[in-house]
């Protein structure tokens, strides 16, 4: 394999390819090391609110290409991994955080012991969170969205507290993981394709996903066949969307 790119190289690298090489195998191995690397991916309060199912099975692959439409890239995948937001597991990420504290700083210390950094971040996980997070049928988050309204009013405040802002925060920290995923695949001179083109629901039925899992997008894997890019790379001219302030 050749020498692993830069970040900058990976980046050049990448592209959303369509035909893969069926000749030219991709590593398992190498695909959940950089798994392992889209999970280091930045993410709102460290909730990790994410799953990230590997499929390598050629049977399962195979029931999934009809629900992408049959496009190429899934077609012709090697392999695919289906990003995935958990936020209906936001009560288990914010325990988790709040263990990890306990091993920082310590379980079982007192209010008066914490520092000032702790008592913010237990406040922080123990209560903020669930504020945010919490909701039942849309009604707590209209109330916490009107409350955030009138606070607004007199000084700076969060004001993406209802269930589907949550929602959005899930998915758009689930996308910087699959893009990790993407460059970390193009270092390794592997080559991938999102797809948010496809049948969720019926993907959902297929991995068997309990209720509150959400599909963010399917990335295939690969190898480039020689004409697996469609054209040339086109991006709006940098000027036009660069603002400096």
């Amino acid at each position: 394999m050749n020498p692993e790119k830069t970040v900058s190289e990976a980046i050049l690298y990448r592209r959303s390819v369509r035909i893969y090489d069926p000749a030219k195998p991709i590593d398992k191995n190498i695909v959940k090391q950089c798994i392992a690397q889209a999970a280091l991916a930045p993410n709102s309060s460290n909730m990790q609110l994410w799953e990230f199912y590997h499929i390598t099975s050629k049977d399962t692959m195979a029931q999934i290409t009809p629900f992408c439409f049959n496009q190429n890239a899934a077609k012709t995948a090697q392999q695919l991994v289906v990003f995935i937001t958990r936020k209906d597991l936001w009560k288990q990420r914010a325990k988790a955080n709040l263990s990890f504290m306990d091993s920082n700083f310590g379980k079982n210390t007192s209010k008066k012991e914490q520092s000032s950094r702790e008592k913010v971040a237990r406040n922080y996980y123990g209560k903020i969170i669930p504020f945010a997070y919490a909701d039942f049928l849309g009604i707590f988050g209209f109330f916490k969205y009107l409350m955030m309204q009138i606070i607004g009013v007199f000084k700076p405040v969060y004001r993406q507290v209802k269930n589907n802002d949550m929602r959005i925060v899930a998915h758009k920290t689930c996308g910087l993981a699959a893009q990790n995923f993407m460059i970390s695949m193009a270092a390794k001179g592997y080559d991938t394709c999102p797809m948010e083109g496809s049948d969720t629901l019926r993907i959902k039925k297929l991995l068997q996903l309990p209720f509150g899992a959400e599909i963010n997008m399917l990335v295939s894997c690969g190898i480039r066949a020689e004409k697996g890019i469609y054209g040339k790379r086109f991006r709006i001219p940098f000027e036009e969307v660069y603002t400096e302030i």
